[in-house]
């Protein structure tokens, strides 16, 4: 799998054999990436693809030096199970 911001879209896509089979779109408001949604193919859910893209998209942010404004239940759960990305949280 790799994960990889696509500016173009406004978002990060994470693929499999050079398919994309999930995203997490974003906006860059000022140091903050707001991220209001994220998607899996359907027939991948509940692997642990979601949670791969979402971990390398934070990785990202932090080594932005920006912070994040998780919208999406799905990110806002990851940052619960995950303190170590709370710090990334804007206030």
């Amino acid at each position: 799998m790799t994960v990889r911001d696509a500016p173009e879209h406004s978002r990060y896509e994470i693929e499999r054999d050079g398919e994309v089979v999930g995203f997490a779109d974003y906006r860059l408001v000022g140091d903050v990436v707001v991220m209001p949604h994220v998607e899996v193919r359907r027939d991948l859910r509940g692997g642990a693809i979601g949670s791969e893209l979402v971990r390398a998209a934070l990785d990202d942010v932090r080594s932005r030096g920006l912070h994040v404004r998780p919208l999406c239940p799905f990110v806002v759960s990851f940052v619960r199970r995950h303190p170590e990305y709370r710090d990334l949280v804007a206030a």
